[in-house]
């Protein structure tokens, strides 16, 4: 490999790149996870987790993938059989829809075309038809890493409500938690299913479930539970500040300097800067003449882009040439998207310098690959971080 001075720009919506802080955090020796030195950092972590969310219940946390939250928060509120409301969004809700079939859930995927998110509309209509309430849950992704479409959760909670369905409300916030504003307890969500990857600033390798009274509720009679994932035995150690097997204890380390940091800034600063990140990037991509993939103006991402390309252009190719050139990693297509877009992710420790050199790399990268990108995007996004 050919030696590349300066940083690598890793610009893929996650994982992200790990503040040096939490790396530094990271680094402290391990210690005994059944001690009274760990005890005192879980049920601070346990405690502090909580606002991230915006609830006040409590926050489960396992040493698995986000992969590893949606199963858990499946197997703790559901029964082989239940039936299950879900939208195909993007490439993760359909795995995670996938998945629900696999476990042995019945599942009512709504099509989609990938550049909108779950209307909120069919949601009223499907729980209205469903005079039998069959459907014990509706699985929604807040933000869909594939795409950069944003579902807008209040709308969906309140066709629930409206259609007095008792259905438990399920979603995924793994691009989005910590990146755009989300409200556990306000907006009715029951299981929020979140990652360390991405908004939160961390590697790989840890989850999140945060839940609802009600869907600890159902936990009880729930047919799916696994020793691994099950929230009984966790949420009776983590009272104690433990946990019933071994966790990730210097990923907890670095949780504990990630809310640090998320916190001194402040969350709605911190939601302010993606989204005048985003605006920045989409303001980009208009003027190199280019398409944004997400259609509705309300359901933009503030945590990644997904740029469409002309047709017969391969966005794997100028991927390509951005990282031989200039040594930026940007995300690929995915599922059907594959070839068609590449994402452009800005979230996490994240800086107008930053996304100004991402910027300036995709739209080098884009002339060398042929797709012609004249000065007029850059321009655009300089002038929308020059404004506040």
């Amino acid at each position: 490999m050919t030696y590349a001075a300066g940083r690598h720009f890793l610009q893929i919506p996650g994982p992200t790149n790990v503040p040096d802080p939490v790396l530094r955090a990271m680094s402290a020796p391990t210690i005994d996870h059944r001690g009274p030195e760990f005890q005192g950092l879980a049920l601070e972590l346990l405690h502090d987790i909580r606002p991230v969310f915006g609830t006040t219940n409590p926050v489960i946390i396992y040493p698995a993938t986000g992969t590893g939250a949606w199963e858990a928060a499946l197997r703790n509120t559901l029964s082989a059989g239940d039936a299950v409301l879900s939208f195909e969004t993007g490439h993760f809700a359909t795995l995670w829809q996938e998945m629900a079939r696999g476990l042995g859930l019945e599942v009512d995927f709504v099509p989609g075309d990938w550049r909108h998110g779950a209307d909120p509309g069919v949601v009223a209509e499907r729980l209205a038809a469903d005079t039998a309430r069959r459907i014990k849950a509706v699985c929604v992704v807040h933000n869909e890493t594939s795409t950069g479409v944003v579902s807008r959760i209040p709308e969906i909670r309140a066709a629930i409500d409206a259609a007095e369905h008792p259905a438990l409300l399920l979603v995924d916030t793994i691009s989005s938690l910590g990146s755009i504003d989300y409200r556990h307890d306000e907006w009715g969500v029951d299981v929020t299913v979140a990652g360390s990857q991405k908004g939160l600033m961390l590697p790989p390798g840890m989850s999140f479930n945060a839940v609802s009274d009600k869907a600890l509720a159902a936990s009880r009679d729930a047919g799916l539970r696994s020793t691994f994932f099950d929230w009984s035995p966790m949420l009776a150690a983590n009272e104690r500040g433990f946990f019933p097997y071994t966790p990730n204890t210097n990923l907890l380390y670095g949780l504990r300097e990630a809310l640090r940091l998320l916190y001194d800034e402040g969350l709605p600063n911190v939601f302010a800067r993606h989204a005048r990140h985003a605006e920045a990037t989409r303001a980009a991509v208009r003027g190199w003449g280019l398409e944004v993939l997400c259609l509705d103006e309300r359901e933009h991402s503030g945590s990644l882009t997904a740029v469409l390309v002309p047709d017969g252009v391969d966005a794997d190719k100028i991927r390509g040439v951005v990282l031989d050139r200039f040594d930026m990693s940007l995300g690929a297509g995915l599922g059907r998207l594959a070839g068609k877009v590449f994402r452009i992710g800005h979230l996490g420790s994240f800086n107008d310098l930053t996304l100004a050199g991402t910027l300036a790399g995709v739209q080098m990268g884009l002339n060398l690959s042929g797709v012609p990108a004249g000065p007029a995007g850059m321009e655009a996004a300089l002038e929308r971080l020059q404004a506040d």
